[in-house]
């Protein structure tokens, strides 16, 4: 039986966890936001998101706007970091559209890591229907960062405090 565990938000051990997440793709504290529900299979290695799309997300008539099958992919690919206990930035991703994504049914996105070299992860994801076409599909590279060393070199952004928590 796999092994599953729920993904919240992109804190990793060890390190301050916000107090709130307002991240778009998964933030349940972000009212406008996607609040995409991940869990990671500890056995396949993989983050497994099952979710429908409202029709705020149309692109062309009863389909996903590519912006926003794009966020889905870069958010998958970004919790699979999750099993090396590393918070990664994206640093370029391609995608591949294979097929419209429809609003209103069943789908899942699935992603998994292909390599790691040092600080840059690769890894893909990709979006299919009930009947499990692959619709989109994408690869990503990803940086891993030390918030702390991030936020003393570039500054800590507006609404953080200093130990990694957003300002409520």
């Amino acid at each position: 039986m796999a092994r599953r565990k729920l993904s919240h938000g992109h804190a990793v051990t060890g390190k301050p966890k916000p107090r709130k997440n307002h991240c778009f793709g998964c933030g349940h504290d972000n009212p406008q936001g996607m609040r995409l529900k991940f869990s990671l299979d500890e056995d396949s290695r993989q983050a497994i998101c099952h979710f429908k799309l409202s029709r705020k997300y149309t692109g062309p008539p009863g389909y996903a706007h590519g912006g926003i099958i794009a966020t889905i992919l870069d958010e998958a690919m970004g919790k699979v970091n999750k099993f090396r206990n590393v918070l990664a930035l994206t640093g370029s991703m391609e995608i591949k559209y294979l097929k419209p994504v429809p609003l209103a049914q069943p789908l899942t996105v699935t992603s998994s890591e292909q390599s790691v070299d040092g600080r840059r992860h690769i890894n893909m994801a990709e979006i299919s229907n009930a009947k499990g076409e692959v619709l989109a599909r994408s690869t990503g590279t990803f940086i891993a960062i030390d918030p702390e060393k991030m936020f003393a070199r570039h500054g800590v952004p507006a609404g953080i405090s200093a130990a990694g928590g957003t300002k409520a």
